[in-house]
């Protein structure tokens, strides 16, 4: 059976808001193993004041934040991790295949390669119209939240 997230689950989980919220739904996941979830790319976005305005493109950094948090929903779904933070550690084999602009739907599959304590590996795919975007191994730390 398919768990799917829709935005005001995903604020359940994720810490981040507008305009560092980048995932518009989740369509399928499997908790601490992958997730496949939705950017919506809109020409109303912040970053398309200055990148570029005459010619936007989705800044690499924002796509690959956007693949992150994709992850971080199947890291931070269960339970027991609820209310905690996944800060990045670094991120390794980053490969940007397309530009992607407003109008694109980004759909990203994350998954989780390895695990150790709190730190871990997450591989991120991209596609748009099932044509790749972007891709990146993230490493990361679970994290309690400063409160």
């Amino acid at each position: 059976m398919a768990i799917t997230l829709d935005i005001t689950e995903i604020k359940k989980i994720l810490p981040h808001r507008f305009p560092m919220l980048l995932v518009d739904r989740i369509l399928d996941l499997e908790p601490m193993k992958w997730a496949v979830g939705v950017k919506n790319i809109t020409v109303g976005e912040i970053q398309f004041l200055g990148h570029f305005p005459n010619d936007p493109i989705m800044p690499g950094v924002l796509l690959i934040e956007a693949m992150a948090q994709v992850g971080g929903v199947a890291m931070l779904y269960p339970p027991e991790n609820r209310g905690k933070i996944a800060v990045f550690a670094k991120i390794d084999k980053v490969r940007f295949h397309r530009k992607v602009i407003p109008g694109d739907q980004v759909v990203t599959r994350a998954e989780v390669v390895k695990i150790h304590g709190n730190m871990g590996v997450i591989h991120c795919e991209g596609k748009v119209n099932d044509e790749p975007a972007c891709e990146c191994d993230c490493f990361f730390s679970l994290q309690d939240k400063a409160e």
